[in-house]
């Protein structure tokens, strides 16, 4: 859908030019639980931007939150962004199936007209997230596929568990394997994290716990390198609040801004989990992150991740330095809250 938001007041004092790539850009797709927490929805800040400077092309969105609205709220997002037509692919797993603080942004009217254009207005209306996944993957070239995975497995644990279909005569591993250059995942824990009264503990992160049949089937079965965001890397590097109030102003009404405040309001700094993993997967070589040896990640039956060194193992995790933490948040900040392609002073497409 073509992109209607009224604008409002330009804030901006400089342009945002988007810079002729120096590769192709890398074929995207995000799978998100998009209305359990903000940092899904900054984080698509963060991909529609990188695609505007011609870094990487989104081809899909599929949602592990099984919820009606989360789907629509996808579709507010990318047509806020002027990419109303990206495929949205949803899963009916029953997992957190309880509405999100901000996804009703999705239904929000305003004199009788929907706050936020778009077109998909439940999740019951949209296609299978499996059905999207191989669609999108069988359309690309072979190993150029990165997949941003900022929610539970669910979706690409089915991916992988997936039969041929119309889209492709390969089962989902066989797909995978030949399509899909890097999972790029924000889930587990890889070092041990203080509680509010300074104690370290082991923690069992969300995107694990919540649904952790899919987590060990990914961990097992995942055929390409994998490179993951442990809880303990956004928990580090936080957005600064002082940014939502501030940097989203050039339009009546933004989607990014909005859900934000409705999760947690300002003041409130949130961690970038969901944005690390995305940074990561366009930008794995401009030294925001450092990586870990190889290993393997292992999923105990409580959700608890360790992680097993060995010289040809498929895994990596994301280690952050405190000297890179000015370098990685300032990217955040740029990138989730660049208006959109077409706004006056942003080219790109």
């Amino acid at each position: 859908m073509k992109l209607i938001t009224t604008l409002g007041l330009c804030l901006i004092t400089g342009s945002v030019i988007a810079q002729a790539p120096a590769q192709k850009p890398i074929p995207l797709i995000f799978d998100t639980d998009i209305g359990n927490d903000c940092d899904d929805v900054l984080a698509m800040g963060v991909i529609h931007s990188l695609q505007t400077r011609g870094e990487c092309e989104l081809l899909a969105v599929t949602i592990t939150k099984d919820h009606e609205l989360a789907a629509p709220f996808t579709d507010v997002v990318n047509t806020f962004y002027g990419r109303g037509e990206i495929p949205i692919g949803v899963c009916r797993s029953g997992v957190t199936p309880e509405a999100g603080k901000f996804t009703v942004l999705a239904a929000q009217q305003n004199d009788g007209r929907d706050r936020y254009a778009h077109d998909l207005r439940s999740g019951k209306d949209a296609p299978d997230a499996v059905s999207v996944l191989r669609k999108a993957l069988a359309s690309q070239e072979n190993g150029s596929v990165v997949i941003a995975q900022v929610g539970f497995s669910t979706n690409l644990a089915n991916l992988l568990t997936s039969t041929a279909d119309e889209h492709s005569q390969l089962d989902g591993t066989q797909l995978v394997k030949q399509k899909v250059r890097l999972l790029s995942i924000m889930a587990g824990a890889f070092r041990q994290i203080r509680d509010d009264k300074g104690n370290l503990y082991d923690h069992k992160e969300y995107n694990i716990v919540e649904d952790i049949p899919a987590a060990k089937t990914l961990v097992k079965a995942w055929p390409t390198s994998i490179v993951w965001s442990g809880f303990e890397i956004g928990k580090n590097l936080t957005y600064p609040h002082q940014s939502i109030l501030e940097d989203y102003r050039y339009v009546d009404h933004h989607p990014l801004s909005e859900a934000y405040t409705l999760y947690i309001p300002p003041p409130h700094d949130r961690p970038t989990w969901d944005l690390t993993s995305v940074l990561h997967a366009v930008r794995p070589d401009r030294g925001y992150f450092d990586l870990s040896a190889p290993g393997r990640v292992v999923v105990a039956d409580d959700g608890l991740t360790t992680f097993e060194n060995s010289d040809d193992g498929r895994d990596r995790y994301l280690i952050l330095r405190e000297e890179q933490k000015g370098r990685a948040s300032e990217a955040l900040v740029q990138l989730s809250s660049q208006p959109p392609a077409g706004f006056p002073g942003v080219s790109g497409k």
